[in-house]
């Protein structure tokens, strides 16, 4: 049974997610203010946090930026009435795996939970090679074959798409992905992140003008979309 720890102030709203979540089998804890989430969340392995930006005492991005920093591995799932792109972008770059606009759907809701609990379950177990289409990436032989033939790729765009792929379905800022790959102390442009999703996309779309896995998420980054991606 997959734990969840709910951040929200407004009690209401707290009270239906809690029940809802109830029902579809999740074990749920609330917290009511940013103090006390990150509390729990360093006291109880959670499998998810889904994490209201607006909170007394530690408003939602600050409660990220101390969970990240303090190691706590848990997804993190922003719920946030703020649509600025800015803000979107800040919470990825903190650690966030994936956010969400209020208002939204219970069942969207859902569906968000559902997919970034099935890349825990993933990042957890395998083999090591992971496959889309008729791509194998195959982190312990370093290699990545199509249609079962290898395909030469320099070590950062393997270790870029090696990345995504563990992260299917989150949007990955450029500067998280430059921070992970490139290093933090790496001083380059963001367009060099453009640059070698350009050459990826050469290589492993079926269509590169129209990605099928490499999505673009307009002003912010990537997304790996998780679509027949298998990991083996």
């Amino acid at each position: 049974m997959s734990r969840i720890l709910i951040v929200e102030d407004d009690r209401a709203i707290a009270i239906a997610l809690e029940d809802d979540l109830r029902l579809e089998g999740y074990e749920v804890e609330v917290a009511r203010d940013g103090e006390a989430a990150i509390r729990c969340a360093r006291e109880v392995a959670f499998d998810l946090i889904l994490l209201d930006v607006m909170l007394p005492k530690k408003d939602g991005f600050d409660v990220c930026r101390e969970l990240r920093r303090t190691g706590v591995t848990s997804m993190i799932l922003l719920l946030t009435a703020r649509t600025a792109e800015s803000e979107k972008v800040l919470g990825l770059d903190l650690g966030a795996d994936d956010y969400l606009t209020k208002p939204y759907s219970p069942r969207e809701l859902r569906a968000r939970i559902r997919a970034l609990l099935r890349r825990t379950a993933q990042d957890t177990s395998g083999t090591g090679v992971v496959r889309f289409g008729d791509c194998e990436l195959d982190s312990t032989r370093g290699e990545l074959r199509r249609a079962g033939k290898a395909v030469a790729t320099t070590p950062l765009e393997f270790k870029l798409l090696g990345l995504m792929a563990r992260r299917a379905g989150r949007v990955l800022t450029r500067r998280v992905l430059i921070d992970e790959v490139w290093g933090k102390e790496t001083a380059i442009t963001e367009r060099v992140v453009d640059n070698q999703i350009a050459s990826l996309r050469k290589k492993i779309e079926p269509s590169p003008e129209t990605p099928r896995y490499l999505k673009s998420v307009r002003g912010i980054g990537y997304r790996f979309d998780p679509e027949g991606l298998t990991e083996l």
